[in-house]
């Protein structure tokens, strides 16, 4: 079996099926040969489903199917079908869908694939698209077990902070809704071709079940949203000026909950952001 890591015959596949990488896709292939095992293993799949986003060369995809039950391989660009058909020859129990993760149906494709069974999921997700596709992840409230991802490094810092930081942000709130978050290792840039200006880490996600009602969860954002959409403003100047409220009225919700108007949104626990939607007055609650 060929070496998916081995430049030269990267250069000739590629070549060969006149494959060239995309900007606009974000496309960096992993090519240091201890990195994909060692996501393959810290995703803990042995004999379960997988869903890879963005298989690339197929790189992570063979490590994967090495120890995983079934591998579903989901990849939006299509010139990629001929050279994925040559570095996947032999791996019987990987398929591959050229559909797009942002648009396709996620829960029947699960159902199709997997049935009822929880799967994981890993993905060398490209800068770009690493929050939004996360969110969607996250928020479809899929059957999934976990998600072991790679990042950017920054973006992994943000996705992993722990509440009540300085790197705290909406998205770490909206994360640990979901998930409990942390950071495996980190991969230099020049794991990559081509080499990217920045460097990665491999993060990984557990999922749990929401934190809230489904009924309270809309409040819960935008208390969130509101509460970091001026960082550099106290807490209450900043859910006054981005909820529909008064400040007199916030100040009094601040007041209940016993956190200071002058605090900042990075500050608060995740107990204290849902103290805060919660104790938000039924008429402001059904307006957020």
């Amino acid at each position: 079996m060929k070496d998916l890591t081995d430049m030269e015959y990267l250069t000739r596949l590629f070549s060969r099926h006149g494959f060239h990488f995309s900007k606009g896709l974000g496309q960096n292939f992993i090519v240091d040969p201890s990195i994909c095992p060692r996501i393959a293993d810290s995703a803990d799949v042995d004999g379960q489903g997988v869903l890879e986003i963005g298989p690339g060369a197929g790189v992570l995809t063979r490590a994967l199917s090495e120890r995983a039950g079934k591998v579903v391989a989901l990849e939006v660009d299509k010139r990629l079908a001929p050279v994925l058909a040559e570095t996947l020859d032999g791996c019987g129990n990987v398929s591959v869908r050229f559909e797009d993760a942002m648009t396709c149906d996620l829960h029947q494709l699960i159902r199709e694939e997997f049935g009822d069974a929880p799967v994981s999921v890993c993905a060398n997700l490209p800068y770009y698209i690493t929050t939004p596709l996360l969110m969607r992840l996250l928020e479809a409230e899929l059957p999934l077990r976990a998600m072991t991802l790679m990042v950017q490094k920054e973006a992994a810092v943000r996705l992993c902070a722990p509440m009540g930081t300085r790197d705290c942000g909406p998205v770490t709130a909206a994360v640990r809704y979901y998930a409990e978050p942390a950071i495996l290792f980190d991969v230099g840039r020049n794991a990559f071709l081509p080499v990217p200006a920045v460097d990665s880490a491999v993060i990984r996600l557990c999922l749990r079940k929401p934190l809230l009602p489904k009924e309270e969860k809309p409040a819960f954002f935008r208390v969130v949203k509101g509460a970091f959409a001026l960082r550099r403003k106290t807490l209450l100047n900043s859910l006054s000026a981005s909820l529909p409220m008064q400040k007199n009225s916030v100040l009094a919700v601040l007041d209940r909950c016993g956190i200071a108007p002058t605090a900042r949104a990075e500050t608060l626990t995740m107990d204290q952001l849902i103290l805060l939607a919660r104790e938000m007055p039924k008429e402001d609650r059904h307006a957020l």
